[in-house]
């Protein structure tokens, strides 16, 4: 039962991270794991080291591989509970499993657990990304472009420092994050993720003492990418995880993106700027009925944290390895799932949250119409467009630290020793059209 579960990724929210359990969930990794092995049968068949197979000898391979089921794993772990040992139990498994027994002796052959190891989590991750990563933060984008044409004319003050600065669009402020996550997105789409099949301490020693005849390393670097994934040469007896903690990375970015993005959201509605819609019988507090929570952003913030917290220490342990070997990788890397996990449930979240939020465009125009100060930075320039010299320091002695209203902007305009069409210029300024760029910028980006 889901209330009894450890994990809340397995529990509370397994609906949202399901779609990543046919990925890191131990079935995935052992089913993963049986196809490495049985495509590395096949590879031998064509080599000439053993006979070739009958079509419908691959096809009873095939079939090993395509309908491998829950009764299959099982099988697996019982074996393993008497070898402790996972792939040797994967290797017991396939020969009860293959009904050839002069091919017995070439599963494993020459191999270390590493080798399909690699491979299996490799061809996760790269699944995975294909699958479910890459389409959820497709998902995000495409929601935070809609929202950000939707109000690419919605003027608002910018806060710089904390304090009012010129006005910018809601839109706009939308779009750069927009922007920051489709270079992301690309980067993560482009990335190749790599795998090792090169022995016990990678030198292809096995395989070359017993069968020398055989070029092993084309043979690895096709077999690798038969896959669709980087072959590695150069290893220990393990796989340099750099390749895999880049990838790790790009989406530790994109979370500490979302992180910072998750911020701005959360205090633009404190702020009133946006509002969040009111939903029939939700409940916003346990004894203020007022209440309602931006508790999809704040459980997005959360799950970002802890899914970058998991991402971090994976490059700081997965970079070390004592030697050619120690086994203190393994464990870490069965929780790549959770990392994932996390973050799918963040973006989840996310997207939850953009669907009720809003803004109070009273609010903001009220807030633009009270600080006429913030169109000093367009005036002072135009002064100086001009050739007023003293232009920042007219506006400076005018508006530092003061609050200005529409009156005595316009009654500084008509003070000013300047011609009438700069005049003009000046009393053209007004909060709520001082936007520069901001919606040719916005649909730029996002539409």
């Amino acid at each position: 039962m889901t209330l009894h579960l450890l994990s809340p990724l397995d529990g509370r929210y397994a609906e949202i991270t399901k779609p990543l359990t046919d990925y890191f969930s131990e079935f995935a990794f052992l089913r993963d794991r049986v196809r490495v092995e049985l495509n590395f049968l096949l590879a031998l068949s064509k080599t000439g080291l053993i006979r070739p197979l009958r079509d419908s000898e691959s096809a009873q391979i095939e079939s090993i591989i395509s309908n491998f089921s829950d009764a299959d794993a099982e099988l697996i772990l019982e074996h393993e509970r008497k070898t402790r040992h996972d792939v040797k139990a994967i290797e017991y498994f396939i020969q009860s499993k293959l009904n050839l027994a002069d091919l017995i002796p070439w599963i494993h052959f020459g191999l270390t657990s590493e080798d399909t190891n690699s491979i299996g989590q490799a061809i996760a991750l790269k699944e995975s990304r294909d699958k479910v990563i890459l389409p959820n933060l497709q998902s995000l984008i495409s929601s935070l472009s809609d929202f950000a044409l939707r109000y690419k004319s919605t003027a608002m003050l910018a806060r710089t420092h904390g304090q009012f600065a010129v006005p910018t669009t809601l839109g706009k402020e939308f779009a750069v994050y927009v922007a920051r996550l489709k270079k992301i997105r690309d980067e993560i789409s482009k990335f190749r993720f790599e795998a090792k099949l090169t022995g016990a301490v990678g030198n292809f020693n096995a395989l070359q003492a017993s069968a020398p005849q055989i070029d092993w390393i084309p043979f690895s670097e096709n077999f690798v990418s038969s896959f669709d994934l980087e072959p590695n040469l150069l290893t220990t007896q393990i796989l340099p995880y750099d390749n895999w903690i880049r990838y790790f990375d790009l989406i530790r970015l994109t979370n500490s993106i979302l992180i910072d993005f998750a911020q701005d959201i959360w205090r633009y509605i404190s702020d009133g700027y946006l509002k969040q819609a009111v939903v029939a019988g939700e409940v916003g507090s346990s004894t203020m009925p007022q209440k309602v929570n931006p508790i999809d952003f704040e459980n997005a913030e959360g799950n970002l944290g802890v899914a970058n917290s998991l991402f971090s220490h994976y490059a700081q342990k997965l970079t070390v390895s004592r030697l050619q070997r120690d086994l203190s990788d393994s464990t870490v890397r069965r929780t790549f799932g959770s990392a994932l996990g996390h973050s799918l449930l963040a973006w989840t979240n996310f997207q939850r949250g953009l669907k009720r939020i809003a803004p109070d465009e009273e609010k903001l125009k009220a807030e633009l119409n009270a600080h006429w100060e913030v169109v000093s930075e367009g005036a002072q320039t135009i002064l100086r467009a001009v050739g007023k010299s003293d232009a920042y320091e007219t506006l400076k002695e005018k508006t530092r630290g003061q609050v200005l209203t529409e009156a005595d902007y316009k009654t500084w305009c008509d003070s000013i020793d300047v011609d009438n069409a700069t005049r003009n210029k000046l009393k053209n300024l007004s909060p709520e059209s001082y936007i520069g760029l901001a919606i040719e910028l916005t649909e730029k980006i996002a539409g």
